[in-house]
């Protein structure tokens, strides 16, 4: 038994496909979240012993398929292109918005589908307010009234799932067209391929689908050329805005006609006062702006003050863990591979782990809230000028916690042009692995004082670093959008969620996965391209290295105390480092960060872990110090400082430009299908990254900083 979930976005599907289900599907407050199917089994029908599977499609507006969750809804409710045909669709619609969520209902009911309406979300409208009896008798199908937040109705929604599958309900509603249009819509049905034929109803239903859908340029697969063809010639003949507006008109004057009944009486006023009056403020284009940068500043300085205890204590363990081992192991190049490699390269990274935990938690709370979809809101202004809409903001937002998911997140935009060029700007946004360089060089280069007297400099520096991903990336858009990818801009169609109370249990939810993911790249990942950086610096060992190893010390500070002060040069790393110099001495680096650029390559917070052994291998200092003491009390052999806060700068404009993800622009080739696309993604950040360092060292410079 198949049963598909569709609806709206942003209606609770997925919260109660989890109900049914009992799995722990991820659960946002904001468009788009549904951008896979999700299978499961519903649990009443699995301890009867009757199999079942139960499928939780894409969120859309409607079955136009114009996008690729519309396509994807479309062929899950109609069995096409391989897709399995369902037993049973459930529609769910938002209890808040019902006559608008209706438009959906009214078109699967077009299609004679086995159906079942569940209006969600019923805690939330004033008691009795909607007459679910009525509205299945309207339909011909069951209609149930629920709330997935709070399970009220969802055991009645599984017997209700049970008892339809085996007589499946056929809804009767449908609009009246105009017969000149059922005249076109009988010709377009003519053209279909045998395969896609059922009945009269079924068929009319998909020639409307056909009249508005199928365009000239647009990129709809499995469309054969003859029904293409068809298609147009209509469109030729009688304007194809003009069909559009015919169908989309019949199906709301329907809806407008019934409405009274929906609600018993007459549709309520009702309206969500809370949200309209900070909507008032929150979409300001002024207010809401200056807001948004406040929470935003709020945010990041958190990020400082509040896990900077726990950052400490992280320190303080790992290098009490190495002492430990340098004190049980005799020396020789394993110990140091133990205490150097594994232990204080996995240690300068997972030392960040406070700071990531509260960005994932301001973030979850965020998107619960509904705050996310309003930003996207307030952007659309901008995003449409360079050639996108407000929803492309979407991804780009999620790239603030990682690039990967939010290239992924790309698939809700409805055309290949726009996601193609999301995808181009997208690893321009300030992601979480780039905090660890940020975090590291601000501590280590800028003094944490206040500017005049209030606004904190630490704070405002990683507020800047954000603020210029975020300028740079829409810059981008919009030379991109106008050279390498060009194309027109379509509207921005997007539902502003009520503001609800966080689900804490689905931000812990979603902190802990990012924090398993993060500590599991840094116990995989990270540790394996720190070993191998460590051997790239530890050798080959010179005599005077290898004599110093023999030797036995009493502690590791000794031996370290011992080494030649120029044997990481010698090394392969330092080699690599040295050959690289000349490129990036304009920029205000040395062949040491040359090192951790090089190894930052295969994942960005591996540039700490490599700087962690180029000082704790190289220098004649105390290895248990912090890295940002060791990075703040560098110095040249004329005793001049070699990090300043220009070269931090430098170096932090150099990160959040360059392309330093192997798993970025692998995702990339996975969603072109193309490696065309990634190798450009490359150059032109590599380009982008070294011209404005340049830029800002060489004036600084300058300028006299």
């Amino acid at each position: 038994m198949h049963v598909v979930v569709v609806g709206n976005p942003n209606v609770g599907k997925t919260t109660l496909f989890n109900r049914l289900t009992g799995q722990n599907a991820r659960v946002g407050n904001y468009p788009g979240i549904t951008v896979e199917r999700k299978v499961g089994t519903v649990k009443q029908l699995a301890a009867q012993g009757v199999p079942n599977e139960i499928v939780d499609v894409p969120g859309c507006y409607s079955l136009s398929s114009r996008s690729p969750e519309e396509q994807i809804a479309l062929k899950s409710v109609l069995g096409m292109d391989g897709f399995q045909v369902p037993d049973l669709v459930v529609c769910v619609v938002d209890a808040g918005q019902l006559t608008r969520n209706l438009y959906l209902a009214l078109q699967l009911a077009e299609f004679r589908v086995p159906l079942v309406i569940v209006i969600n979300m019923i805690d939330e409208v004033p008691e009795k307010t909607i007459d679910a009896s009525e509205i299945s008798e309207i339909f011909g199908v069951p209609c149930l009234p629920v709330s997935a937040r709070t399970g009220l109705g969802v055991d009645a929604l599984r017997a209700s799932i049970a008892a339809a599958l085996k007589t499946p309900p056929r809804p009767r509603l449908a609009p009246k067209y105009d017969s000149e249009l059922i005249r076109h819509v009988d010709r377009v049905a003519e053209a279909f391929p045998a395969a896609w034929r059922r009945n009269v109803e079924h068929d009319r239903a998909l020639g409307l689908w056909a009249l508005t859908s199928v365009e000239a340029d647009d990129e709809l697969e499995g469309i054969p050329s003859e029904l293409r063809e068809r298609v147009l010639e209509v469109h030729r003949e009688t304007s194809g805005t003009t069909i559009d507006e015919a169908v989309i008109t019949a199906r709301y004057a329907l809806l407008d006609d019934l409405e009274p009944r929906f609600y018993g009486k007459v549709p309520p006023k009702h309206e969500r006062l809370a949200t309209k009056r900070i909507d008032q403020v929150l979409l300001h284009p002024v207010f809401g702006f200056a807001i948004f940068i406040a929470i935003m500043l709020l945010v990041f300085q958190s990020l400082f003050a509040w896990s900077d205890p726990a950052i400490s204590l992280i320190e303080t363990a790992f290098g009490a863990l190495a002492t430990f081992v340098t004190e049980l192991l005799p020396p020789s190049w394993f110990r140091d591979l133990v205490t150097e490699g594994v232990i204080g390269g996995v240690g300068n990274v997972v030392v960040f782990l406070p700071q990531i935990l509260l960005l994932f938690l301001f973030i979850g709370v965020l998107e619960d809230s509904g705050y996310m979809a309003r930003v996207a809101y307030l952007m659309d202004r901008v995003m449409r000028v360079l050639g996108l809409h407000g929803r492309a903001f979407v991804p780009m937002l999620s790239g603030f916690a990682c690039a990967v998911p939010a290239i992924l997140a790309t698939r809700t935009m409805e055309r290949q042009r726009d996601r193609l060029l999301t995808m181009l700007v997208v690893p321009l946004m300030t992601c979480s692995a780039r905090l660890p360089v940020y975090t590291l060089i601000i501590a280590a280069l800028f003094p944490p004082t206040d500017l005049f007297g209030a606004l904190p400099v630490q704070g405002l520096l990683m507020v800047g670093m954000y603020l210029f991903s975020l300028l740079v990336s829409l810059i981008a858009a919009w030379v991109l959008g106008r050279t390498v990818v060009k194309g027109k801009s379509v509207p921005l169609i997007l539902e502003l969620p009520p503001y609800r109370l966080p689900r804490i249990s689905t931000t812990l939810r979603m902190m802990w996965q990012r924090s398993s993911l993060f500590l599991k790249e840094a116990g995989s990942v990270i540790m394996v391209c720190t070993i191998v950086l460590w051997a790239l610096l530890s050798f080959p060992k010179s005599a005077d290295v290898a004599s110093a190893a023999a030797s036995p010390s009493p502690s590791h500070q000794i031996e370290s105390a011992d080494l030649h002060p120029t044997a990481i040069e010698r090394s392969y790393g330092g080699q690599l480092g040295k050959l690289l110099e000349p490129a990036i001495e304009p920029l205000g680096f040395d062949w040491k960060i040359g090192v951790g650029i090089i190894g930052a390559f295969a994942a960005r917070e591996v540039f700490v872990s490599t700087m962690g052994l180029v000082y704790g291998i190289g220098d004649m200092g105390d290895d248990d110090a912090p890295l940002r003491d060791q990075i703040r009390s560098a110095t040249r052999p004329d005793g001049s400082p070699v990090y300043s806060p220009l070269t931090g700068l430098s170096l932090m404009v150099f990160f959040a430009l360059a392309c330093q993800c192997v798993s970025t622009l692998s995702v990339v080739r996975r969603e072109t299908r193309s490696w065309r696309w990634p190798a450009f993604l490359f150059g032109y950040m590599t380009i982008l990254a070294y011209a404005a360092s340049f830029l800002v060292y060489q004036g600084g410079t300058l300028l006299g900083f």
